[in-house]
């Protein structure tokens, strides 16, 4: 008897044990389900912001907001609020797989802000919803690639450069004479090849045909209103309506809304800073820098980006 009794009594600890487990893990768990708010604000480049270049949207960045998103167990869902007129076309790519790559664990709703135009879209099709403004910038479906030539400023300046080469387009990128028509074939060239590939990824990502995204890829940007009459966006509303689609997307009801900030300005960014100093000492006009520029920065890469006012 005394047995028996000694037997239930293990039990109901047992069962006690494991009912308070249940309400210390699971319970509290499913309380504390939390959507996440990612703020990815600026130019898209491989370059982190400065104090100068403003905001930027890099991989590095994506990817480190992600995979914080990813491994925190209480987040069941990803909403990106992206202010972007878009920017350089590997570093776009590069964040649109780590969207799609994130997505298949966790929902992600893409909040737009004022603008996510061009490559700001690009990288939004990677979602499962789109969720934009009724005044919301989108859509700017294009390529542009820009050879500024300075022969003449050079000229006017006396100043003489020489150019060693091996290879006959070695130099066809760097501004310094006119491109040749071969020339200008090549680059063109290059723009359709990454023209015909951001059609197709809007084609794929929204769900329309090839034909259909050709014809809006005229680089022209559209309202929210008009996007959601286009099929580019999914809804119209605020970050709030992006917020509640994620929840519902993750099944979850009341989410805790936890809003990621914005990475501080690093140290290497106060390089920007530092040259400006510098330029400034040195006693360079605003021309005399944007020689500069365009001296060391000459090869005009391809870009998702939108360059309106």
């Amino acid at each position: 008897m005394k047995r028996k009794t000694a037997i239930i009594v293990s039990l109901s600890v047992v069962l006690l044990l494991a009912a308070i487990l249940v309400v210390t893990i699971v319970i509290p768990r499913t309380a504390a389900a939390r959507v996440a708010v990612i703020p990815l604000t600026g130019t898209i480049t491989m370059q982190d912001a400065s104090l100068f270049s403003g905001p930027t949207i890099t991989p590095d960045l994506v990817r480190d907001y992600l995979a914080r998103a990813e491994r925190t167990r209480a987040v069941r869902a990803i909403v990106l609020r992206i202010e972007s007129p878009g920017g350089e076309i590997a570093p776009c790519q590069e964040i649109l797989w780590e969207i799609e790559r994130v997505r298949e664990r966790k929902p992600v709703v893409v909040s737009m802000g004022g603008m996510a135009a061009s490559g700001g879209y690009y990288i939004s099709t990677g979602a499962d919803s789109i969720v934009a403004l009724p005044g919301t910038l989108t859509g700017s479906i294009g390529v542009i690639s820009q050879v500024v030539n300075v022969e003449e400023l050079l000229d006017r300046l006396g100043v003489d450069i020489e150019t060693f080469k091996g290879g006959m387009y070695k130099d066809m990128y760097s501004g310094l004479r006119e491109l040749t028509a071969e020339e200008m074939e090549i680059m063109q060239r290059m723009v359709d090849e990454y023209y015909e590939h951001f059609v197709s990824v809007v084609a794929e990502g929204r769900g329309l045909s090839w034909d259909a995204v050709r014809a809006l890829a005229t680089g022209q940007v559209y309202t929210g209103t008009e996007a959601l009459a286009l099929g580019l966006v999914d809804e119209l509303g605020d970050l709030k309506t992006a917020i509640d689609l994620a929840a519902e997307l993750a099944g979850i009801e009341d989410p805790r809304v936890e809003y990621y900030q914005p990475r501080r300005v690093s140290q290497w960014s106060l390089l920007g800073f530092i040259n400006a100093i510098r330029n400034s000492l040195w006693g360079l006009s605003a021309q005399d820098v944007l020689l500069l520029e365009v001296l060391s920065h000459s090869y005009p890469q391809p870009r998702f980006l939108y360059q309106g006012g």
